[in-house]
This record gives structure tokens, sequence and C-alpha cells, in this order.
């Protein structure tokens, strides 16, 4: 049984069902959850004229996501404990493994939106970069359908 989840959390439907799904797991086994949220600083760097005011709003809104994430543990009866990671150009893999280690997970929780071809590409896989990088197994929760690709 899996006793120490990680959960990657940023907000998304995609998110939330990862999350469902560790809950349970950690209701069954008596478990504890540790929420991680990751500013990717990167992503906005590409998208917008990098300003202190989208930052500060990326960054109230990852605060938002943990403490909703958090609730949703409390309310199921499970016990968890968050971290915000705002580490400028690292990646979301290498945060995540970073966590799975200090915090010695035994189960990593990730959701996925499943993109395929020229969408993952351009956008980018967070569930793959744990998945290379995780230093404990990982079970992916798939999103919505995927698309053509």
């Amino acid at each position: 049984m899996y006793k120490r989840i990680l959960v990657p959390v940023d907000g998304s439907e995609t998110s939330a069902k990862a999350l469902a799904t560790a809950v349970e797991m950690a209701r069954g086994s008596g478990g504890q959850i540790h929420l991680v949220h990751c500013v990717d600083e990167l992503a906005y760097l590409g998208a917008y004229d990098y300003v202190g005011a989208i930052i500060d709003l990326v960054r109230e809104n990852g605060a938002k996501v943990l403490s909703e994430a958090a609730d949703t543990c409390r309310a199921a009866g499970v016990d968890a404990v968050s971290t915000f990671i705002d580490t400028p150009g690292q990646r979301l893999g290498t945060s995540i493994a970073k966590q799975a280690t200090d915090w010695k997970a035994d189960l990593i929780v990730v959701g996925t939106h499943g993109r395929r071809g020229v969408d993952r590409l351009v956008m980018g896989s967070g569930a793959e970069q744990i998945i290379r990088t995780a230093p404990a197994p990982v079970l992916v929760v798939r999103g919505g359908a995927a698309g053509p690709g």
C-alpha cells in the first residue's frame, strides 16, 4: 500500500482527477498526501512580455490552487501537506523529483491531458517530464479524451 503520495496540482480538471484518485488511495491506506504546485516561469516567458504583475498573479493563483487542494483532502479526512515551488528556470520534472526524494514519496499521482502530435510538441508534457525523472512509481491519471494526433 502506498502511504506517502505526492500530487502535483495546477488547478486544471485533469489535476483535480489525479487528486481525487490520490485521495481515495490515501483514504484506503491511511496514507498522507503531499500537494505540490510549481510556478513554471519558462512557460510565461514565451507567451508574455514578462513583467512583475503577471508573475504575481501566477503566484496568487498557485497559492489558491494549493489551498483548494488541501481543502479537498481535509474534507475527505486525508492528512495533507503542501509545498509551493517558485524556482526560476527549474523544470517541472526536476522540481517534482526533488520533492518526491526529499519527502520520501512512495508514489506520485499526476494528471495528463493526453496531448499527441503537434500539440504535445508545442505545449510539452508535464506528466512526461515527471515520469522521466521520478524517483518513485508514477500513476498517470488521464483527463479528457485525447484528440487526434
